[in-house]
């Protein structure tokens, strides 16, 4: 296969040297992906191979390209980016013919890595899978981590006790150009960049947006982009999941979720919850991530209307707030495992009050889905929650009417192991905590790679579509 990222690579890309690392231990290889991409990788040293040493694989890129583009970051316009400490490593096809990439975190420095040293922590990394892992659990459209390597090196860091030991990390993506890829383009006045990027997307990601005329295409393929940016935020605060960076180089074309640092899950609904220590204004905050989205995509209007009329670009983005309703709506009934009502306004009254009794009475967050999970069908175990007592109160009772009365949906999952214990599989941040420690001080694994194992059973039993 001839990467058709070597269409635009000219225009945003620049060719990149792997770093050699003291040593290459793999911690984490994800087989499952792996299979549905066709690769073979048989053992440990075939995942070393590509993916700490960086053979190439066949037929692909014989260059990783570190891509290049700008962001506003806490909404400051920055020209100075691109990947400082990562690479395009592969493009590869899925068993659905659908093109992903293959992209590193921590593989040395690039021409954009500015004073950065290009390496990951292996607690960042051990963070990033976590994470992933979980919103890929909980249904969200996410990127996937392929691979995690530790690679010999002690790091000095000022938000990790230092020394501190070092990755290599590989994450699957649909796409990594970013919103920040449109708005170099338009940064340097450069149409025929701006419009070799529109192409290709289209070509490879919305072919039904394909249109002689640019000015129709553009709009035509900004519409999808602020739709799978809904979709992917309504799921965000479906699940409690606090992103923490929400800078425009963090947003990808495919709605996905990605590049996130500082993230959290919230333990309990806070809408003023924030997840970066340096977000001292609150800009990324939980309740302000829909709002947060809106700005991005604004950001990335303002870049392709270099191409477009500005009207038609402002209609296009119409589209964001009834689909990130919609996906809200849909996203929390499937974690509860009922029913939708005959309207989205309906939906939406019930997330009303259900969103509004989880921040005052202070209920644990991942709990209450577990418990209700099925509706009425949950009940008996509801009774045994460790929270039960939060049921049986005069504030729950207009909640769980309403949730009794929606008809349970597939309540046949209800079967599933991971059901029958008393408490989900969570990952806030004190658990978090608990799974690094036993890796830092004997080098244990078995904690994390036991609550990989939980969040897998998970996603087996929600059974959601396939990705």
């Amino acid at each position: 296969m001839n990467p058709p990222i070597l269409e635009i690579s000219t225009l945003f890309a620049d060719a990149a040297e792997p770093a050699s690392f003291p040593q290459t231990v793999l911690r984490y290889s994800n087989t499952r992906w792996a299979e549905k991409l066709g690769l073979d990788l048989d053992d440990a040293t075939a995942w070393i191979r590509h993916f700490g040493l960086f053979e190439s694989l066949p037929d692909n890129l014989e260059t990783p390209l570190a891509l290049r583009y700008h962001g506003h970051q806490f909404h400051v316009y920055n020209p100075d980016l691109g990947d400082g400490r990562g690479f395009l490593f592969a493009q590869l096809k899925d068993d659905k013919g659908r093109l992903l990439d293959l992209g590193t975190k921590g593989s040395g420095q690039t021409r954009w890595s500015r004073q950065g040293d290009g390496r990951l922590t292996l607690k960042g990394g051990v963070r990033e899978v976590l994470a992933a892992t979980y919103l890929e659990a909980l249904g969200v459209n996410t990127s996937k981590i392929f691979s995690l390597i530790e690679t010999g090196e002690d790091l000095h860091r000022n938000d990790e006790p230092s020394p501190t030991r070092s990755a290599v990390m590989v994450r699957l993506n649909h796409s990594h150009l970013r919103f920040g890829t449109f708005q170099r383009a338009a940064y340097f006045d450069d149409t025929e960049a701006m419009v070799a990027l529109i192409r290709h997307i289209i070509q490879h990601y919305y072919p039904d947006c394909e249109d002689e005329a640019l000015g129709k295409a553009t709009p035509a393929l900004f519409e999808r982009i602020s739709a799978a940016t809904a979709r992917m935020i309504g799921q965000w605060m479906s699940v409690g999941f606090v992103h923490g960076v929400m800078n425009t180089d963090n947003f990808n074309i495919t709605g996905e979720t990605f590049d996130f640092g500082p993230w959290r899950f919230l333990e309990k609904s806070d809408p003023n919850f924030t997840a970066a220590y340096f977000d001292g204004q609150g800009l990324y905050r939980f309740g302000r991530q829909p709002t947060q989205g809106v700005w991005a995509l604004q950001q990335l209007g303002g870049a392709m209307s270099l191409v477009a009329e500005a009207d038609d670009l402002s209609a296009a983005m119409k589209v964001y707030e009834p689909t990130y309703q919609e996906s809200f709506a849909a996203h929390t009934m499937a974690l509860i495992g009922v029913q939708r009502s005959q309207t989205l306004r309906d939906d939406l009254l019930f997330l009303q009050d259900f969103y509004a009794w989880m921040t005052e009475s202070g209920a644990i967050w991942p709990q209450v889905f577990f418990d209700w999970f099925g509706g009425e069908a949950s009940a008996a175990r509801a009774k045994s929650s460790p929270q039960a007592a939060l049921y049986e109160t005069e504030a729950f009772a207009k909640v769980r009417s309403a949730i009794e009365a929606r008809s349970p949906d597939r309540p046949d999952r209800l079967d599933h192991a991971y059901f029958q214990a008393a408490r989900p599989v969570d990952l806030i941040i004190e658990n978090v905590e608990a799974l690094w420690a036993p890796i830092a001080d004997a080098d244990n694994w078995d904690p994390f790679n036991e609550h990989l194992a939980h969040m897998e059973q998970a996603r087996q039993a929600y059974d959601w579509p396939a990705a």
